[in-house]
């Protein structure tokens, strides 16, 4: 375990200092809920959206889940042009655990998506959101755990797939749905019965659901604890599954 931390300090600190050398990058990862927040949001302020507290607090949480979503799926990209260039190859020769080449990576884009939530937050406080500070942490929480969930996947798929070509149709034939589906935009008790009743079936809608309650400071009706169930499962499946599938690829 000590040998496991240490690798994976030791990887998140290379691919840290790689991001913070990736300014455009992080500030064109913030873009798109950027113009969500500021142009989509104001559009709805004065219409009721059938959930808990302001209009603000149920859309500024769906833009935060938005954005785990987006950005943890298409974390692999970056891994696929490591394979191409080498990188992946002069690692293997290297001591460092392959579970701390991935957690490493994982952990890495938790910090980096957190502090993107931060300042989407600020920037929705400043057009409007008032949000009690545990829920808010609450939100980032559960935000921090699909990161981790989606990317170990990504990752574990990005050493299957030999190019950007091949992994970006499978990620977006899959996250697009589960946008919708996860009543990011608006929430699905708003939508038929039928459509209400399907978006049940995807874990996202449990996740949007708790944050939405968290920054709504309602604690004690069971959407929360429903959020955390499913995102400790989630977390522990996709853990699990990238893990395995990130070692038998040879990473």
């Amino acid at each position: 375990m000590p040998h496991l931390v240490s690798d994976t300090a030791l990887i998140f600190g290379r691919y840290a200092r790689q991001t913070l050398r990736s300014t455009p990058a992080l500030v064109f990862g913030m873009v798109q809920p950027l113009l969500f927040l500021v142009f989509f949001g104001p559009l709805l302020t004065d219409v009721p959206l059938g959930g808990q507290g302001s209009s603000w607090q149920t859309i500024v949480p769906g833009i935060l889940v938005q954005l785990g979503l987006f950005s943890a799926s298409f974390a692999g990209i970056g891994l696929i042009l490591e394979r191409r260039t080498g990188v992946i190859e002069r690692m293997r020769v290297t001591p460092v655990s392959r579970l701390a080449l991935l957690m490493g990576r994982v952990l890495k884009d938790v910090v980096q998506l957190l502090t993107q939530s931060v300042v989407l937050v600020c920037v929705a406080v400043a057009l409007g959101l008032r949000a009690p500070v545990l829920g808010v942490a609450i939100g980032f929480l559960f935000v921090g755990v699909l990161t981790v969930s989606l990317a170990s996947l990504s990752y574990a798929l990005a050493m299957r797939v030999a190019t950007p070509q091949g992994f970006a149709p499978v990620i977006n034939s899959l996250t697009m749905p589960a946008m919708l589906l996860s009543g990011i935009l608006l929430p699905m008790s708003l939508g038929p019965r039928w459509l209400d009743i399907t978006s049940h079936f995807v874990p996202f809608r449990y996740l949007v659901d708790g944050v939405r309650a968290a920054f709504a400071g309602e604690y004690g009706d069971g959407k929360i604890a429903s959020a955390a169930v499913v995102a400790t499962a989630l977390a522990a499946v996709s853990v699990t599954l990238g893990a395995r599938l990130f070692r038998q690829a040879g990473a």
